[in-house]
């Protein structure tokens, strides 16, 4: 293995760039493709996104997910095929052409010519392409762009016709009006999962209208409330709720006679009588566009208003009155009159809608079922596709609707039909894309049948695994059981044209599913299926030629229909690759953003379900926003976060995917992007794990160095029956870390990884690293030496190929040194197979120094709390464990003793008594600074137990009972609490109560000979550590001596020496009598030997030929005050 540097000095960005050149070099995807090309098939479907934007955080997370899933699969025995896909057609492209050129109507286009304006769209497409590559490709992510999918290449458009072909056969196509979310920024209906996309609170005009009842003998006036003044133009009835009680109240100071529902009477403007004027009668009544008050609540307005009649709403029904406008009155038979349904609410307005069926939904389906409007005739949509009021409508022809709703408002005032009229804040949908507020509009469409498989793609949904699973089972469920018919058609110009061609009749209809059947039928030759290429296409009649021919629909697909035959479409299917698609469909896997349960998922689900009756993944990830810092959208104008290239260059793309991966966002909750994060990743992660490897590669080099030969690792399975503990216990946990990451990496779970590992490389780094430093340096002898060597490289070796699917640089950087020693390996980190759990799992020993760490954690809390230093020597500590978990025997009890000199460990567990007091005891006593230890199994000689009722669990269970339980179970006796924990429940006042009903407390009982300033006890709930504060003068030269071998230690990190630079280490003391110190080292000098390698040697021994390399003075260390000298000698 080369040398390398401190980590202090290892660029992770600079490698990573290295990494990437030479997996250029070698082919690196490429050469895995084809060393797995004969393995079983995992198919990702790789959700195509439009490339003309650049790519942002979401990108960037939604790829590092389906980068980690695909290598961990391909690494574990399966080809995976990744294709780049790009979404090229549809609104996003059209409308940057329309900002470009200043198109603003439809006629614009075809005035410029399809064939331009489709050529202009295409031109920008793949705008964006490189600087794409060049982000997904530098966070290390393996996809093959050369062969990616575009949605507008030939192939792809031919399998989406072949889908709508198939979907018309099965009888689940029909075109009709539907009244649809419109967009009159884009000029084209928008399906319901992108209307419900960006809502904002918006203030819009609110005012009622007066409708006159014909042949009222009162001449009263239904009074109708709306939000969309812009629509009364097109009204053609009033509905009322059947159930509802109407009143017909007067206004007791104009006289106005209305019909309000009773509920609603509070609506009515409030007025108040008007002072006698000197020269004449009460002044008018006040104006009706004043800004009125409502009586509010529960008021019935009587004040303003005396009750003339009450009547059900049932006997409304038929009533004609007199229009607002005149511009239908050719409807005037049918239209006009009042209708009953129950989608009339009583929580605003009126209790009366006014229906204007081209532009509501609910309004639509009313006037069919009563025979105002007739289904299947062409309804008049008096509101062109700008949003523009048509010819019909006289008096605003031509004005945009949204911007009419003053004038209409102030011609209703004018004809004195205005009742009321003020400012509503309410939440609008506003178009996903152009910003501009949506209207309701009835539009022409082709629709697919969704309702009618609407429990099948129930079922479907049910066969999917999602993490996290309540997006599954609640959001998109949600979704699914209010699924309405799919408009898929858009009358617009840059997209897949529908291959619908229809006589001038009507009565022949022909779907093409494919370009062979186009030509086969037309006699012409087809090279591009875009709309300037097929348009002038005709189609004999099979009728004769009396009949004329059969032209094409103008209507394109919408893109989502185009993104949901994905799997299809992006292999040719059925066309091509038909084996390949029938033997491994539905897909293994998907993944996007949160928004896609509305989008992406929702239509590959539906396409599928309808096509095939099956879902079409099985398994799915599902993403949350990822959110500047201040919880904001990430926003290019407000700079609120930084751009992805510029925590790439600081940290690396590692520490960027790690960082995402553990964060919410991937259990599809929010993340609030911080920089400072991604930092933390380096510092926490990528450190310790390189300072590990570091120290490997050092103490290998230090063999050679001391003449030993070069370092091979020992074989495993020779390494496996090695004696050490902590050999067996760091390979037992390096196979955890591989069942772990295994099982989750297989449940799909990736936010459960780095906690993991984190924990994992945290021991290896302080527990096995650090208590084997003697071992690692050579100390010990070559032949241990070279266990724990070969140790620390397998499990090194192990943790970087386990993590090779998610930190893919950093492991490759570590590999390419550590195969250098191992023949026979794979040449890329990435071709090696997925490690299996190999060898014995020892749960004992993990669970053992766990243990260990707890009782070392909890001494050094309580000598920190009496400021006593680890290297203070003290004579006595204990040690109490527990084990608290319900579904165990929680009577288990451990308490550990350090009497003078020795520590007690109290636990019934012989086991774990003979693994603390025999193998890992050197590593307590020598961490803990103690000299002996003694196991002891009476678990309550140090140790008091007392019961305290779970209230958050037993409150609402026990009601008034719970003051009686409570004071029984804290009365229970330490007898009674070790039988309740071996009975595992306990009836008190007749209720039952189980162990995770009561909390059992242990406290430390303090020995009746100790004072409270002589002995201090620390917890955590599983363990209790009892320390005596009393210093042993017995170890106080071996404190002095770890002061001592620290100061060196840090004088040659500050010289910027190697573990394998040899130099020689003097003492000097500086204090008058220097015959403690002397005694002191004389002493340790084993120790001391052993720690820095080498003697400490007296100053005057020093050589007048040395070279002194760092020389440092030092005082009051342990009352000690001494000069250490570092030299060499001259050559």
């Amino acid at each position: 293995m080369e040398d390398i540097c401190e980590g202090k000095d290892f660029s992770f960005p600079s490698e990573e760039t290295k990494i990437l050149k030479w997996w250029e070099t070698v082919k690196a995807f490429e050469t895995q493709l084809e060393k797995t090309r004969n393995k079983p098939e995992y198919i990702f479907y790789d959700g195509p996104p439009f490339a003309t934007g650049l790519p942002h955080y979401g990108h960037i997370l939604a790829g590092t997910i389906k980068d980690i899933v695909t290598r961990y699969q391909s690494m574990t025995g399966h080809h995976v095929t990744r294709r780049f896909g790009w979404d090229c057609h549809g609104l996003p492209v059209e409308h940057e052409i329309d900002e470009k050129l200043g198109i603003k109507m439809k006629q614009q286009v075809i005035d410029m010519g399809i064939d331009k304006y489709n050529e202009e769209c295409r031109s920008i497409v793949t705008r964006y392409v490189g600087e794409w590559e060049k982000t997904v490709v530098r966070m290390g992510r393996w996809i093959d762009f050369e062969n990616g999918y575009k949605t507008m290449d030939l192939k792809f458009m031919e399998s989406v016709w072949w889908v709508f072909a198939q979907l018309y056969q099965k009888g689940l196509v029909y075109r009709g009006f539907k009244v649809m979310p419109y967009s009159t920024g884009l000029k084209t209906p928008l399906s319901n999962f992108e209307a419900n996309s960006n809502y904002k609170e918006v203030s819009d005009p609110e005012i009622m209208v007066s409708f006159p009842i014909v042949d009222d003998p009162e001449g009263a006036s239904f009074v109708a409330w709306t939000t969309t003044p812009w629509t009364l133009p097109s009204n053609l009835a009033l509905c009322v709720n059947a159930n509802f009680v109407y009143v017909k109240v007067r206004n007791k100071f104009n006289g106005n006679i209305f019909v309000v529902a009773e509920s609603r009477l509070s609506e009515l403007p409030v007025e108040k009588a008007k002072k006698v004027m000197p020269n004449g009668p009460a002044a008018d009544a006040q104006t009706p566009n004043s800004k009125t008050k409502t009586s509010g609540g529960k008021s019935k307005n009587t004040e303003t208003y005396e009750v003339m009649d009450k009547f059900p709403g049932s006997s409304l029904v038929g009533k004609k009155y007199i229009p607002l406008f005149d511009y239908f009155k050719d409807f005037s038979d049918s239209a006009f009159r009042v209708v009953a349904d129950d989608y009339v609410t009583s929580d605003s307005g009126t209790g009366i809608v006014h229906c204007a069926p081209a532009f509501g939904e609910d309004d639509n389906r009313v006037c069919i079922e009563n025979g105002i409007i007739k289904k299947g005739e062409s309804l008049i949509v008096a509101v062109d596709d700008n949003g523009r009021f048509t010819e019909r409508i006289t008096d605003f022809r031509d004005k945009y609707v949204k911007e009419a709703d003053n004038d209409i408002t102030q011609a209703v005032k004018d004809k004195g039909r205005l009742v009321k009229s003020g400012k509503f804040m309410h939440s609008y949908p506003f178009c996903w894309r152009s910003d501009t507020p949506l209207i309701y509009r009835a539009v022409p469409s082709w629709f697919i049948m969704v309702e009618k498989i609407k429990d099948q793609l129930l079922e479907n949904n049910k066969q999917t695994y999602w993490v996290p699973d309540f997006v599954k089972e609640k959001r998109f469920h949600n979704w699914l059981e209010n699924a309405r018919d799919w408009a898929v058609s858009r009358s617009r110009f840059w997209g897949t044209p529908l291959p619908v061609w229809v006589s001038e009749d009507g009565e022949e209809i022909v779907v093409m599913d494919s370009i062979e059947t186009l030509e086969k039928l037309s006699g012409a030759k087809v090279t591009d299926l875009h709309r300037h290429y097929i348009d002038h296409i005709t189609i004999p009649s099979r009728r004769g030629p009396e009949f004329g021919v059969l032209r094409r629909v103008e209507d394109v697909f919408d893109c989502w229909f185009e993104s949901g035959s994905m799997p299809y479409a992006y292999i040719h299917y059925p066309f091509e690759n038909v084996e390949l698609f029938e033997n491994n469909f539905p897909g293994h896997f998907v993944a996007e953003g949160l928004d896609q349960t509305r989008g992406w998922f929702y239509t590959l689900m539906v396409l599928s379900t309808a096509l095939f009756g099956k879902p079409a993944f099985r398994n799915l990830i599902c993403n949350g926003l990822v959110l500047a810092e201040d919880g904001k959208k990430m926003s290019k104008r407000l700079k609120n976060y930084p751009q992805p290239s510029e925590v790439i260059n600081d940290y690396g793309a590692d520490a960027l995917r790690l960082y995402l991966i553990n964060s919410p966002v991937v259990r599809a909750e929010p993340l609030r992007f911080k920089k400072e994060g991604v930092f933390a990743v380096v510092k926490d992660v990528f450190l310790p794990w390189y300072n590990a490897y570091r120290f490997l590669v050092q103490n290998a080099k230090r063999l050679e160095i001391d003449g030993f030969g070069p370092f091979i690792p020992t074989d495993q399975k020779t390494l496996r029956s090695s004696s050490n503990v902590l050999d067996q216990w760091i390979n037992s946990a390096t196979q955890s870390l591989v069942h772990f990451v295994r099982q989750e990496m297989d449940a799909y779970r990736l936010y459960t990884v780095v906690p993991y590992l984190l924990k994992f490389l945290d021991n290896l780094t302080n527990i096995y690293v650090r208590f084997n430093r003697k071992r690692l340096k050579g100390r010990t002898g070559e032949g241990d030496c070279r266990t724990a060597l070969s140790t620390l490289y397998f499990v090194l070796l192990t943790a970087c190929k386990a993590m090779a699917p998610l930190t893919p640089f950093f492991t490759e950087v570590l590999y390419q040194n550590l195969r250098k020693v191992c023949k026979g390996s794979e040449e890329s980190i990435h071709y090696c197979n997925y490690p299996e759990v190999e060898g014995e799992r020892w749960e004992r020993i993990e669970q053992s120094v766990n243990r260990m760490m707890t009782i070392i954690d909890l001494a050094r809390n309580i000598r920190d709390r009496h400021s006593k230093p680890i290297k203070t020597p003290l004579r006595l500590s204990l040690c109490t464990f527990f084990s608290p978990s319900p579904t165990e025997k929680r009577q288990k009890l451990m308490l550990v003793w350090y009497s003078f000199r020795e520590m007690v460990v109290v636990h019934p567990d012989s086991e774990f008594l003979d693994d603390i007091a025999g193998k890992l005891r050197e590593y307590v006593l020598e961490e803990l600074n103690i000299k002996s230890l003694v196991p002891c199994n009476d678990t309550l000689k140090y140790a008091s137990l007392r019961a305290e009722p779970d209230f958050s669990v037993l409150g609402k269970r026990l009601g008034k009972s719970m003051g009686v339980v409570a004071k029984e179970v804290k009365a229970m006796s330490t007898a009674d609490i070790i039988a309740f924990e071996k009975a595992g429940e306990i009836t008190i006042a007749s209720h039952t109560l189980k162990l995770s009903d009561i909390k059992i407390v242990r406290g430390f009982k303090r020995p009746d000979n100790m004072k409270d300033d002589e002995i201090d006890a620390a917890g955590d709930g599983d363990v209790l550590v009892i320390l005596d504060l009393g210093v042993d003068d017995s170890l106080v030269e071996a404190g002095v001596a770890r002061e001592v071998v620290n100061r060196i230690q840090k004088l040659r990190k500050k010289a910027g020496l190697e573990p394998t630079d040899m130099v020689e280490v003097f003492f000097k003391s500086l204090d008058d009598d220097k015959t403690v110190s002397e005694q002191i080292l004389k002493s340790q000098e084993s120790y001391i030997k052993g720690s820095i390698g080498c003697p400490l040697l007296p100053a005057e021994a020093i050589s007048s030929n040395a070279i002194t390399i760092a020389e440092e003075s030092f005082h009051g260390i342990s009352n000690l005050s001494f000069v250490i000298t570092l030299a060499r000698p001259s050559q």
